[in-house]
């Protein structure tokens, strides 16, 4: 059995953005397609082949430290970005407001995508991904600049449903409108989790 299997179930690209400038603002600019490199995004905040350390790994290492980035892209699920905004009582949540580098349409439960999943799109490019992106404040502000007093919402709305961060395992072009095939690894759940919790409990 291959270390990873393909499923008959193909999403597809429909929304594009970049982030430029995250101290200025999390919102992103749409765009129509993008050459993706080995270090993401071009033009991306996030982009890079490493980052520096942030409190997600505060654990590890020593804030600031040089590490590999797995988080240069933000990819989220069309279905589940509508859930999120039907929950915090506003018509849509635009992609841009909470910072996306890419919204997909038609894979199920997607946040919950396991880690090394990967999606290719028609050219080869190819996104690993890392691990669900939990949600956190920063996307408030945004958000209350289009929809007022409804940015504090988003927090507890987008649990389970912010998407996952994703690198860039093989560069290429990718566009709205791009079919992506999915590809998840054949490995079963790790016991382990369960075990190492009841351990503490």
């Amino acid at each position: 059995m291959p270390a990873l299997e393909k499923l008959d179930l193909t999403g597809e690209i429909v929304w594009l953005g970049r982030t430029t400038d995250r101290d200025a603002t999390l919102r992103s600019t749409p765009i129509s397609g993008a050459t993706l490199s080995f270090a993401g995004l071009p033009g991306e905040d996030h982009a890079g082949e490493t980052r520096r350390s942030c409190s997600r790994v505060a654990h590890l290492y020593d804030r600031g430290t040089d590490i590999r980035n797995t988080r240069q892209l933000s990819v989220l699920s069309e279905e589940e970005l509508v859930a999120t905004a039907a929950e915090m009582g506003v018509e849509r949540l635009d992609p841009a407001d909470v910072g996306a580098s890419m919204v997909v349409r038609g894979i199920p439960d997607f946040t919950h995508l396991p880690p090394s999943t990967r999606l290719q799109a028609p050219s080869g490019a190819t996104l690993v991904v890392d691990m669900e992106n939990r949600p956190c404040h920063l996307p408030a502000k945004v958000i209350d600049e289009t929809a007022p007093g409804k940015g504090a919402a988003f927090k507890a709305a987008a649990r389970n449903r912010r998407g996952v961060t994703a690198w860039v395992e093989r560069p290429g072009e990718i566009a709205i409108g791009d079919p992506l095939r999915l590809f998840v690894p054949a490995q079963p759940a790790w016991k382990g989790w369960s075990e190492a919790a009841m351990g503490k409990a």
